[in-house]
């Protein structure tokens, strides 16, 4: 049922969220002020605004029912296999859960060039992009897989280590709707907090997913390179940092609420 949940969570995510995402993402990509990623999108017109929502409807729904689900297995397993004490088991089955995640690294790469604007008459769908990537080999698919795997494990360990915390810090819930109320603002104010913690990775990400073909550069020299474009100003680096902010309060509102309402029905 943690499988289940977790899916259906981030499917009513998604849907709800994907064209705030779109804006996020142009200014990972190219440093834009948001008005600038809103004009460019409006430009775009609205029958691109839904361009590239399946990879991420896959990806995010398939990521988040393996995130609960293997977080709650793993736990389960190295809590009646070792006598190590449960906040460190719990933290490694975070750990794991958000490293078998990063298997899904090829619908985040396909999603990275279905929403820039560069490969729109290049790709006109999920299928072909998978079908082009494939001519270059499997090892295309993970270009971005470092930044994914640091963003993974210890943004899952700090989510499912600090949820209960926060919620107990909360006013006690005495209904369905405040417990809801409670498990929004808890996922909300974590996803937040983690969104902005672990931008720079996101926006490194999105910078080696956008490139098809040639050389596989790593990590720390792609944002060397970023860091030199934007002038080696921090505040340049998050641009895009306080609209991420306010769409992962959303977004992790949602899909916390969504899978504590749907584990209480189940």
């Amino acid at each position: 049922k943690h499988y289940l949940c977790g899916y259906c969570a981030a499917f009513t995510n998604i849907a709800v969220t994907f064209p705030i995402q779109k804006v996020l993402f142009r200014q990972q990509l190219y440093g834009l002020k948001t008005k600038d990623a809103v004009h460019q999108l409006q430009k775009d017109g609205i029958r691109n605004l839904y361009r590239g929502i399946l990879p991420p409807l896959m990806q995010k729904t398939t990521t988040l029912a393996l995130m609960f689900g293997l977080y709650e297995d793993f736990s389960s397993l190295l809590h009646s296999h070792t006598s190590a004490p449960e906040l460190f088991t719990r933290s490694i089955a975070a750990v794991l859960a958000g490293t078998t995640e990063a298997a899904l690294t090829p619908f985040e790469r396909v999603q990275t060039l279905l929403q820039d604007y560069k490969y729109h008459d290049k790709f006109t769908n999920t299928y072909q992009a998978f079908k082009v990537l494939k001519d270059y080999g499997i090892r295309e698919y993970y270009r971005g897989l470092v930044p994914i795997l640091l963003r993974n494990g210890p943004s899952n360990a700090l989510f499912f280590g600090l949820r209960g915390p926060i919620k107990q810090c909360l006013p006690e819930a005495t209904s369905y709707s405040a417990h809801m109320v409670n498990d929004f603002i808890c996922g909300g104010l974590l996803g937040a907090m983690l969104g902005f913690l672990f931008f720079p990775m996101n926006v490194v990400k999105a910078r080696m997913q956008s490139q098809i073909g040639g050389e596989f550069q790593s990590f720390s020299k792609v944002f060397v390179k970023i860091w030199l474009e934007r002038d080696r100003k921090l505040m340049h680096l998050f641009r895009g940092a306080h609209l991420n902010y306010h769409r992962s309060v959303l977004s992790w509102g949602i899909i916390n609420a969504t899978y504590e309402f749907l584990l209480k029905l189940l």
